[in-house]
């Protein structure tokens, strides 16, 4: 029986690249991984623009609240003012004729007239003299009818596109000089389920 030749059960040895000195001294590729997902200043339009683009749209928003924002349904004026002191009792009487108009389309009806003072010494309220007191208020101060119409009192109503005209007689606890110097005078007038007028002097 011939000899049987010997398996070589080792597995051949692979071949190992042979190492060279160029792949030793060829430096490593730089890698920015930041790159791979964009950054602000890359994907983003310039600042400028960005900032204009803002300031843009802020003033067409402001317009549009401006625009927008509820209205009163008349307008008006204080086209008078008289006052006079209240001897030895620091008070003024203050007598205003009011003009308005009413620009709805329904009645404008008054609920309520408030007046309010800004003075050197304080800030003060008050409202409208009821009608009945008027004469009263104009034997004992004839300067207050001088320049007076009729009393513009609360459940006033305005038709639809007209005007009227009236007096509100108020008080104030003050001395004549103080509402001389004071700093503003207005008038507010509230209608029914409606935004004030508020009319300043």
């Amino acid at each position: 029986m011939p000899e049987d030749t010997p398996l070589n059960t080792s597995s051949p040895e692979a071949p190992q690249p042979a190492a060279t000195s160029e792949s030793n001294s060829q430096s490593p590729i730089s890698f920015n991984i930041g790159e791979e997902y964009g950054t602000a200043k890359k994907n983003l339009p310039p600042i400028k623009i960005v900032l204009i683009a803002i300031g843009i749209v802020a003033i067409v928003a402001g317009i549009l609240i401006l625009i927008q924002r509820p209205h009163s349904l008349a307008t008006g004026s204080i086209t008078d003012v008289s006052s006079v002191d209240v001897a030895g009792q620091n008070i003024v009487m203050v007598a205003l004729n009011v003009s308005l108009h009413n620009r709805s389309a329904t009645n404008y009806w008054i609920k309520s007239i408030k007046v309010s003072v800004d003075t050197p010494t304080g800030h003060f309220d008050d409202d409208a003299a009821s009608a009945v007191d008027f004469d009263r208020y104009f034997q004992a101060f004839p300067a207050l009818k001088e320049h007076s119409l009729a009393p513009l009192i609360a459940e006033t109503k305005i038709a639809p596109g007209a005007a009227a005209s009236g007096t509100v007689v108020v008080s104030f606890p003050i001395t004549a000089d103080d509402f001389a110097n004071r700093k503003s005078l207005n008038i507010t007038i509230q209608p029914y389920d409606a935004i004030p007028l508020v009319l300043t002097k």
